[in-house]
């Protein structure tokens, strides 16, 4: 294994375990290839202690095997593998009409390593050092995300609802106008209703923003939503979850 993935340290990721249940919602049958055996082992066991099935190789080819012959919610993939590499191990998987969502982890974190994996087919990318809380929201995220091929025109969260095809939004108040923008932060939010996410993960998957532009922008956008989305019924379906990021739930 090449040395820039066993320097990641497991101290700073268990320092973060244990703090907050963020990652609610059905248990999640999740693959983990990954060689640093410290860092699976603390994987395996915190990611299975909130109720997930967690199956764990050490080799791509390991890998690779698993991922196309038994179905799983999320793989969660190194990139630098022994056997075959992990971007390697997404194209097979895309080649062979595999379509579940992978997220890489790894040491790489420069644009440009960040663009190759995306362009592999991995579905996010997540640099180490990370926090176990933020892993957990992405998976979840992506667990809930439509199959390649799966056709989803209409989202509804309590009485709010997003037609894809129409690019409409009403809620019990009526019609809500939504800039563009808008309306990609909103289908973002509906799509892991319930489940935590991060101003990193936002500005990834709504901006396609792989760095931090220090600009509130996030936060803005944020704000705006909110007051088109406030029908009198009293509190935000976007609640602002303290040192963690926002969450979308259903009116009470």
């Amino acid at each position: 294994m090449a040395a820039v993935s066993r320097s990641f340290n497991v101290a700073d990721l268990a320092r973060t375990a244990g703090k907050r249940r963020i990652d609610g919602g059905g248990a999640m049958k999740l693959l983990i290839v990954e060689d640093d055996e410290d860092l699976a082992a603390y994987l395996v066991r915190e990611v299975g202690a909130r109720g997930h099935e967690v199956r764990h190789v050490l080799d791509g080819r390991d890998g690779l095997a698993l991922a196309t012959s038994e179905r799983f919610d999320v793989v969660v993939i190194d990139r630098m593998l022994p056997g075959m590499d992990g971007l390697g191990v997404v194209a097979a998987m895309r080649s062979s009409n595999v379509a579940t969502p992978v997220l890489v982890l790894t040491n790489l974190s420069g644009v440009d390593e960040r663009v190759e994996g995306l362009q592999a087919g991995a579905d996010d990318y997540l640099a180490k050092p990370f926090a176990l809380e933020e892993l957990l929201a992405r998976l979840a995220a992506l667990a809930r995300r439509p199959m390649l091929g799966e056709s989803q025109t209409l989202l509804r969260v309590g009485d709010l609802e997003m037609n894809l095809l129409t690019r409409k939004v009403r809620n019990r108040a009526g019609e809500i106008d939504l800039q563009t923008r808008e309306f990609e932060l909103l289908e973002y939010f509906m799509r892991s209703e319930g489940r935590i996410v991060t101003r990193r993960m936002l500005l990834e998957n709504v901006w396609g923003f792989h760095f931090d532009p220090r600009t509130n922008i996030v936060e803005t956008h944020i704000s705006r939503l909110r007051a088109k989305l406030d029908d009198g019924g009293g509190e935000s379906p976007i609640q602002t979850i303290r040192g963690a990021g926002y969450i979308l739930r259903a009116a009470s």
